[in-house]
């Protein structure tokens, strides 16, 4: 069964969020947290957390199963643009520039592998016949 955790209005652009949204995507769940965790840029910390989130959801959705033996992977992440904020600099000969200061909302779904890899090829199937 999946879980799911959601994080709105982080103060990050998309663009430098989903770089690192991309290093974890179809990873086994320990092995992205590892990765987040020894990652040098700014929006680790909060996949990160936003991730374990995912985890103590599936914990919450699965309680007689143990999160050892279970074998999750990072089924989907994806980044959403979130609010703009707008703001004026002052530019020469009395001209203003817009600064757009971008936010982002996270989405992470976690699954069991054997779930996963039983869904595709369901749809492996149906798209054959």
């Amino acid at each position: 069964m999946e879980a799911r955790a959601i994080l709105r209005n982080v103060p990050t652009s998309p663009r430098k969020m989903r770089l690192v949204a991309d290093m974890i995507r179809g990873q086994k769940v320990s092995k992205a947290l590892a990765l987040l965790k020894f990652q040098p840029r700014a929006s680790s910390p909060l996949l990160h957390k936003v991730l374990l989130s995912a985890v103590a959801n599936w914990q919450q959705l699965n309680e007689d199963a143990k999160l050892e033996d279970a074998d999750l992977i990072v089924k989907t992440v994806f980044i959403d643009g979130g609010r703009m904020l707008k703001r004026l600099r002052p530019a020469p000969q009395g001209r203003a520039h817009r600064i757009r200061k971008r936010s982002n909302h996270i989405t992470i779904v976690i699954d069991d592998a054997a779930e996963v890899i039983a869904s595709v090829d369901k749809q492996a199937v149906i798209t054959e016949s």
